[in-house]
């Protein structure tokens, strides 16, 4: 019986990175993007050879009506990957309302929403699994980050308590917290920024993405079947 996974936010670095380990496992895969057609056109070829069922979802999770967009062309699922997003780099004074509503949407309310339409179809097969992709700011927050590390802290929050809701379902739920992550999101910084940051990580370097997919996947996996509401930090010892 083939097992379906949502993955959100699937055209991204990271989301496909995820996409690929877990279609390379066997699932068959419901890839959510909003606006990058080129890249889940492909994601699609590249993991075609696998064999399973790719369906492309298209939605604007930064909307208010995205999540009910995305909910309705979900039919069964096994496992949700909530991985989109996007940073927000400036001091708190200068962000505006409409990127901090954005940001709050994206990153909180519709991973909420959605997973809220969802849990009944997870509750049918008698169990499942919910990844949380959230940041080490959400651990530890960061100065210039202010409203991301807010939004990604309140992500682990999530993961947290409803772990404990869904536990007696047999439904797990367990968060990523990666580090720096050599993904599009990092382009901004000048290449002295990011050897200074990766000078401050004990291992010396930044993240890969496939390090993040290969924690989602063991998450996922049933060599964790005893672990629910734990963070996993991915972030080569920079926070322990």
């Amino acid at each position: 019986m083939k097992k379906f996974a949502l993955v959100t936010g699937a055209s991204g670095a990271i989301g496909m990175a995820i996409s690929k380990r877990l279609a390379s496992v066997g699932y068959s895969l419901y890839l959510h993007y909003h606006q990058n057609d080129r890249g889940i056109g492909e994601l699609l070829e590249e993991i075609d050879t696998y064999g399973g069922e790719y369906i492309p979802v298209r939605a604007n999770l930064a909307s208010k009506t995205g999540y009910l967009e995305l909910a309705d062309q979900i039919f069964s699922i096994d496992a949700i990957v909530h991985n989109a997003g996007n940073a927000l780099y400036g001091l708190l004074e200068d962000i505006t309302e409409d990127q901090a509503e954005s940001l709050i949407q994206i990153h909180i309310t519709s991973p909420l929403l959605l997973t809220k339409k969802l849990i009944p179809k997870l509750l049918q097969k008698g169990q499942g699994n919910i990844v949380i992709v959230s940041s080490i700011w959400g651990q530890t927050g960061a100065s210039y980050e202010v409203a991301y590390s807010t939004v990604k802290g309140a992500q682990l929050s999530f993961a947290k308590a409803l772990s404990k809701e869904l536990a007696p379902s047999k439904i797990r739920v367990n968060a990523v917290a990666p580090g720096v992550i050599e993904t599009p999101m990092v382009e901004g910084f000048s290449l002295e920024e990011l050897e200074a940051i990766a000078a401050e990580v004990p291992a010396g370097r930044l993240g890969h993405p496939e390090e993040v997919a290969s924690g989602v996947e063991f998450l996922l996996s049933e060599k964790s079947s005893y672990i629910t509401g734990q963070v996993l930090a991915i972030n080569g010892g920079w926070l322990t």
